[in-house]
C-alpha cells in the first residue's frame, strides 16, 4: 500500500505511534520468519519498546494458533441490516439459519488466538496479557482522569450503567452520522483536555501496533485519514481540531471508555464492517462472552473492570476522502509497508 500521500507532522503524538507500529510489526515478522533482532528507533521511550515487545510477543502466539470456523464473514455481513444492533434475539436466530457458523459448539479460549472463517478471513485476533504492568497502571490512571462519572456504583448485586465517555469525535450527532464538519468531542473541550490526550497516548500507541500487524490496510486508512482530516482542520479552521490532533495518539478515530458497566449481547453497527475494533480491557472480572461470532456483551457482577474500545466511524474516512479496506486475510495479511 502506498503511503506517499500521508503526512504526519513530527509535532504529532501520531509521529511515535507510527514509529511504535513499524517496530511492533518488523518484531512480529522476525519471530514469524526466525530473522534478525529488531533494534528499535531512539525516539521510542524504554516503557513503550517493552509494550511493544510483550504486544509482538503475544501477536505471534496468536498467529500460530488459529481456531477455524464454518461461516463466510463476508456473506454473513451482507445479510446483516446496518441499523442492526444486535438486540433482536428472535432477528438473530433467523440471521444464524440463514448463515449457520457450524456445529463447533461453545468453545472457552484462554490461549491468545485468530478466528478463521471458511475463506481464509480472520474474524478477531484474541490476546490475552497484551498490556504489560505500566500500560495498565497508565489505562487506570488516565480512567481517573474522567472523575466520578466512571465510578464504580452498585445496586443490590447488579451493576448499573456507568457512563461511557467518547471521545474523537467522528460525523456524529445524537448517535446518528451525518457528513457535516467533524467537531472535536465534548469530553476534550474542556481544561484537562491535553492532559487527558497525554495520558491515553501509550495505550493508543500500543492499540494502533497491534492494528498494524492484525490489519495493515486498515492501520494505514486510519493514518491517512487522519492525515487528511488535519489538512481540512487547517484550511477549514475547524475549532480545536487541529490542537487535538496534535495530541491524538492513535490511529483509530474513536475511542469509549467503560467504567464497571452491565452491556447486554449487541454489535457495534457503526464500525466498518471490514475493519477491527480493539477492546482493551483489564480489572479483576469475569463474564466477558464473545458470542455469534460479532455480538458481544458483559454480563452484571462482581469485579472492578475497564474497557477501553478503540474504533472507526466509516463518515470519518467518507470526509477524509479514503476509501475502505478489505478484509484481514490469514494469507498475505503482512504485508510489505513503508
Amino acid at each position: 500500500m502506498s503511503t506517499c500521500d500521508i503526512k504526519i507532522w513530527r509535532t504529532w503524538a501520531l509521529a511515535i505511534t507510527h514509529e511504535a507500529g513499524a517496530y511492533t510489526e518488523q518484531k512480529f515478522n522476525a519471530e514469524k520468519t526466525g530473522g534478525e533482532p529488531v533494534i528499535p528507533s531512539p525516539n521510542l521511550d524504554t516503557d513503550l519498546v517493552m509494550a511493544c515487545d510483550r504486544l509482538a510477543d503475544v501477536l505471534i502466539k496468536a498467529y500460530k494458533n488459529p481456531i477455524k470456523i464454518q461461516i463466510d464473514i463476508a456473506r454473513y455481513s451482507k445479510l446483516i441490516s446496518p441499523k442492526n444492533t444486535g438486540h433482536n434475539e428472535e432477528k438473530e436466530e433467523k440471521l444464524l439459519e440463514r448463515c449457520p457458523p457450524g456445529h463447533e459448539g461453545t468453545k472457552v479460549v484462554d490461549k491468545p488466538a485468530t478466528i478463521i472463517d471458511v475463506s481464509g478471513t480472520i474474524i478477531a485476533w484474541y490476546l490475552p496479557d497484551a498490556l504489560t504492568e505500566t500500560t495498565q497502571k497508565e489505562i487506570r490512571a488516565a480512567t481517573n482522569l474522567l472523575g466520578p462519572s466512571l465510578e464504580k456504583k452498585w445496586l443490590g448485586k447488579c451493576w448499573v450503567n456507568s457512563r461511557m465517555h467518547q471521545f474523537i469525535s467522528g460525523m456524529v450527532s445524537q448517535g446518528h452520522e451525518n457528513l457535516s464538519d467533524p467537531e472535536v468531542s465534548a469530553s476534550l473541550k474542556g481544561p484537562s483536555s491535553e492532559n487527558i490526550l497525554k495520558a491515553i497516548a501509550r495505550p493508543a500507541a500500543i492499540a494502533s501496533a497491534a492494528l498494524r500487524v492484525m490489519h495493515p490496510q486498515q492501520y494505514f486508512a486510519g493514518l491517512r485519514a487522519l492525515s487528511h482530516l488535519g489538512d481540512k482542520a487547517v484550511s477549514k479552521e475547524l475549532p480545536q481540531m487541529p490542537e487535538t490532533l496534535q495530541y491524538w495518539a492513535s490511529v483509530f478515530n474513536s475511542l469509549s471508555i467503560i467504567s464497571n458497566r452491565e452491556t447486554p449481547n449487541h454489535r457495534d453497527h457503526l464500525s466498518i464492517p471490514e475493519c477491527f475494533d480493539i477492546l482493551t480491557t483489564m480489572g479483576n472480572y469475569s463474564n466477558a462472552r464473545m458470542r455469534r461470532i460479532v455480538r458481544h456483551g458483559v454480563d452484571g457482577g462482581e469485579g472492578d473492570r475497564i474497557a477501553w474500545a478503540w474504533y472507526m466511524r466509516d463518515s470519518v474516512h467518507i470526509y477524509a476522502g479514503v476509501p475502505s479496506c478489505g478484509w484481514a486475510m490469514v494469507e498475505g495479511h503482512i504485508l510489505s509497508t513503508v
